[in-house]
């Protein structure tokens, strides 16, 4: 029962008990299997021997008639074992028969035939021997017996031999296994900060893809904490700078007279707070977006509100720096994925091209929808990226060499996760114009 609980809960299966009790039920049923054939097998040969054998004992008998003959003694006879013969003359007078209770019918049809009597089936063989007729009757349940001795006789040493067979699954089982114990071993002994792969060498061909599945989660982990570490560092370093110089500017302040002087210092300590709430928030919104940080349930998010919303975002940006900000979305898309996150991406977008972007000029923003594709463009009259330093802006802290505006480093690099994590590509492209930013969604409603 253990052993059926095991199955039916996984949880607590045993390889070894499991495949202990399923090739011992197989190997079990087919010494049955092969019981019975060898059984049925044995029945028919010895239908076929005892039916010779009563065919022999009647042909043995004389031909001619006879007087009645003094019966044997029942006592000395077996009736469920022994063959019971009979002998009638022409006038159905019974001249001899071998036991005294006999239950033979009076009248027979020649050849055999079985009958049933006393909770017993008989086999009956009549045959006309002159001026009589023999009846030689047997009962089956000798010829059953029989076939079934010769039946277990041969299956006995089968079943003799399955303790040795579950001896040695046991055994094979355990030597197969003892791999994946001491790869078990290997993780166990392991401090958090080991994520080297485990080792593969004799381990089983069926558990290598479970090794092999481990091995691959831990180069994903390691590579994971390695960013996790390098960002904490980059961000360390960056938050170093601004908050010297915050430090720098109170000084400043404090030493500052009073007048045009005063306010200067303060204009300057209130812009380096901007800078590093500014960093700070990037910072949070990163590590919000990061695979796993919050767990949240994709939902339809309605691009064209979503578009509209992030203009009227940086609406007071952009009129601050007389930028004129042009929508075209003139069909309706929803995606499934997180409102919050899709409204930073753009967000960080349109901040952007309006940083980069000279006073006075445009920033458009459409949203293009075919069949299946949804794509938000935005294109600013900034001066664009460098060819070389296309690819580069993704990483995080990376600043353009020569930009006029020194920003956090984290826009773009935010961008390109969150839209990641939507199954979004981007793309940026230099249109001489300035830099056109576009950004794909695959699997689109309307």
């Amino acid at each position: 029962m253990n052993a059926v609980n095991n199955i039916l809960h996984p949880r607590n299966t045993s390889v070894r008990r499991t495949l202990l009790l399923w090739l011992s039920v197989g190997i079990l049923a087919g010494i049955v299997f092969a019981g019975s054939m060898i059984y049925v097998q044995a029945r028919e040969q010895a239908n076929q021997l005892f039916d010779y054998q009563m065919k022999q004992l009647v042909a043995s008998l004389p031909s001619q008639s006879y007087a009645p003959l003094i019966p044997t003694r029942p006592e000395l006879s077996n009736m469920q074992e022994d063959i019971i013969i009979q002998i009638w003359d022409s006038n159905g007078l019974r001249i001899y028969h071998s036991h005294d209770t006999s239950a033979l019918p009076q009248r027979a049809e020649l050849g055999f035939s079985n009958f049933s009597a006393r909770g017993t089936t008989w086999r009956v063989y009549s045959a006309q021997l002159g001026d009589t007729i023999v009846q030689v009757a047997q009962p089956l349940r000798a010829r059953l017996e029989l076939a079934a001795r010769l039946a277990l006789k041969t299956v006995a040493p089968l079943l003799l031999i399955l303790p040795f067979l579950a001896a040695l699954i046991w055994v094979s089982v355990g030597r197969s296994l003892s791999a994946v114990q001491r790869a078990a071993s290997d993780v166990q002994s392991r401090d958090a900060g080991t994520l080297t792969p485990i080792s593969e060498v004799g381990v089983p061909q069926e558990v290598q893809p479970l090794t092999q599945a481990l091995n691959a989660l831990l180069q994903r982990l390691d590579t994971s904490i390695k960013a996790q570490r390098n960002f904490i560092a980059d961000a360390a370093h960056e938050l170093k700078t601004p908050l010297t110089a915050l430090k720098l500017q109170i000084l400043l302040a404090e030493r500052a007279g009073d007048g045009p002087q005063r306010e200067e210092a303060f204009a300057d300590l209130k812009q380096g707070l901007e800078r590093a709430v500014h960093l700070v928030q990037q910072l949070l919104t990163l590590a919000r977006q990061e695979p796993g940080a919050v767990e949240q349930t994709p939902v339809p998010v309605d691009l064209q509100a979503l578009v509209h919303g992030a203009i009227s975002d940086v609406a007071m940006a952009a009129t601050a720096k007389g930028i004129d900000i042009g929508l075209r979305a003139e069909k309706p898309a929803h995606v499934m994925g997180h409102p919050d996150g899709l409204r930073i991406l753009l967000n960080n977008l349109l901040d952007n091209a309006i940083r980069y972007s000279p006073q006075g000029s445009t920033v458009d923003v459409s949203l293009i929808v075919d069949q299946h594709t949804a794509s938000i463009t935005v294109q600013d009259n900034g001066p664009g990226i460098p060819e070389g330093d296309l690819s580069r802006v993704f990483d995080r802290f990376y600043r353009v060499p020569g930009a006029a505006d020194k920003g956090t480093g984290l826009g773009l690099a935010i961008v390109k996760q969150i839209a990641e994590g939507h199954g979004a590509e981007v793309g940026l492209t230099n249109t001489g114009q300035g830099l056109l930013v576009r950004v794909a969604f695959d699997r689109v409603s309307r």
